[in-house]
């Protein structure tokens, strides 16, 4: 209940329909919170959605848009603004899980404009510009949550990887930054800096046979996420990859970090 005064009564969890953002809807419904859940697929959103509905008896609104269109996000969220009732939706968001991500996977030079403005429209604008439309109520109201999801990958340059390191890089730091800034209004920001996550988009893209040290379920990555909010500005969830790290950031020069990561990412495609 706690957890739901804080936090409630309704999350929007934007790349929430299967993966991590399937995972973080259901660590967040289990906590009883209703949810408002975003991402391009209809088909995958409602699946979602029934099973959440059935097993924790809470409401799931689904919006099917593609998060680069922050505009269209936006307007389907709100019509007008937060401060009054809008028809079908809730007014009082108190945690935005911004989880939908666009990785361009392969060398800097074979990857097209359009590819490139989609990261900076998913991975950059669209948390950024949810972030300052939903904290303004949360900051009135003096409580609420915001998680930004980056990633190991963007603790340094990742060869395979550069754009989407990049904008990653970009979302911990804005992460500590309102981390600072909203501690004084009741509300809690973390940035989840996750290593390989076993989700169907990693399986995917990994070649090799095993997976890369460190590798984590979706739901231990919500879960200890979660459990982090209020705690400090970054999360990484699990042992080996706080240790990876504490090595990359600390103790390597960057020149040695990026030849690691470079090892490690190259058998994505």
């Amino acid at each position: 209940m706690q957890f739901k005064e804080k936090y409630g009564p309704y999350a929007l969890v934007a790349g929430g329909s299967d993966g991590l953002g399937a995972a973080f809807s259901e660590v967040l419904a289990r906590r009883g919170l209703n949810l408002i859940i975003m991402a391009r697929n209809k088909e995958r959103l409602e699946t979602t959605a029934i099973r959440l509905r059935e097993q924790y008896a809470v409401e799931v609104i689904t919006l099917a848009v593609d998060l680069a269109d922050y505009e269209k996000a936006k307007n389907m969220l709100s019509g007008a603004d937060f401060g009054e009732s809008v028809p079908g939706l809730p007014v009082s968001i108190g945690l935005l899980v911004y989880n939908a991500a666009f990785a361009p996977i392969g060398l800097f030079e074979n990857t097209g404009e359009e590819h490139l403005s989609q990261a900076v429209a998913v991975n950059v604008r669209t948390p950024l510009l949810l972030a300052r439309l939903l904290s303004a109520p949360m900051i009135h109201n003096r409580r609420g949550g915001i998680i930004l999801m980056s990633s190991l990958a963007g603790a340094q340059g990742s060869p395979q990887l550069a754009s989407y390191a990049a904008t990653k890089s970009f979302n911990a730091i804005l992460a500590e930054g309102l981390w600072k800034e909203m501690k004084p209004h009741g509300v809690d920001v973390v940035g989840c800096c996750a290593g390989a996550i076993l989700t169907p988009g990693y399986r995917q893209a990994e070649k090799k046979a095993k997976t890369a040290p460190g590798t984590m379920s979706a739901r231990d990555v919500a879960e200890q996420t979660i459990k982090a909010l209020g705690k400090g500005p970054t999360v990484v969830p699990g042992g080996v990859n706080k240790l990876a790290r504490f090595v990359l950031t600390r103790l390597l020069t960057r020149k040695a970090a990026i030849n690691i990561m470079s090892k490690n990412t190259g058998g994505l495609s």
